[in-house]
């Protein structure tokens, strides 16, 4: 934990000035469930109170919850891999992006009812909520609907820019006063940044080969 506290603080200071500007996005509406037929405005005061109980709660807490929602994305985005006859090194990249995050969220809920805390919302509710490198339902649309060698190229650009909102929502905890200060929390975030550092390292490895320019 100390080998990591420096590398973390650093990061958060590097990035906290351009987060605002440049990367955070607001929590988009959320979509009533099929069998609910809401009026557009009964649909932004939904949106308002959940966006307004996320400012409510602690930094540790909200963070919790974003980061289990943003893992929940990605977890969608591996699922496609097995259905495209991906390469082996595609394969075991998601392999392995889904079995860390699966790890990391149940650790994530673990600490939360540990300590009293409400649940993150799932499935469609938390697709629609925004958070720094999340898909848009166009990219996502766009990524299912790719196979082959295009599937591939997609998935490492979109699944790097994905991981790259992780660590600035890692950044903006560190950064936030009186934040991080649990050593559970901690642990989990240090072992975040690390996965999703050595996860970007190797897809731009992947793209460099497959000679598409890495974002970011």
């Amino acid at each position: 934990m100390r080998a990591v506290a420096p590398a973390l603080l650093v990061l958060a200071t590097a990035c906290q000035a351009t987060t605002q500007a440049d990367v955070a996005q607001s929590p988009a509406a959320v979509t009533a469930a099929p069998e609910q037929q809401h009026a557009p405005g009964m649909v932004m005061d939904t949106a308002r109170r959940d966006t307004a109980m996320m400012h409510q709660m602690d930094p540790d807490t909200r963070f919790m919850h974003h980061m289990t929602m943003h893992h929940a994305q990605a977890l969608v985005m591996t699922g496609m891999v097995p259905t495209r006859n991906p390469s082996r090194g595609l394969g075991l990249l998601a392999e392995r992006i889904e079995v860390s995050q699966t790890a990391e969220i149940a650790r994530m809920r673990q600490w939360l009812e540990a300590r009293g805390k409400p649940l993150p919302p799932e499935g469609e509710h938390a697709m629609q909520m925004m958070m720094p490198g999340m898909l848009t339902e166009a990219e996502l649309a766009r990524l299912a609907a790719a196979t082959g060698s295009e599937f591939e190229r997609l998935f490492l650009e979109l699944m790097t820019k994905h991981h790259q909102g992780a660590l600035v929502m890692v950044a903006e905890l560190l950064g936030s006063q009186g934040a991080a200060q649990d050593s559970e929390l901690f642990a989990l975030i240090s072992d975040i940044d690390a996965d999703q550092r050595a996860e970007i390292d190797r897809m731009r490895s992947m793209l460099n080969a497959m000679g598409s320019r890495p974002p970011g």
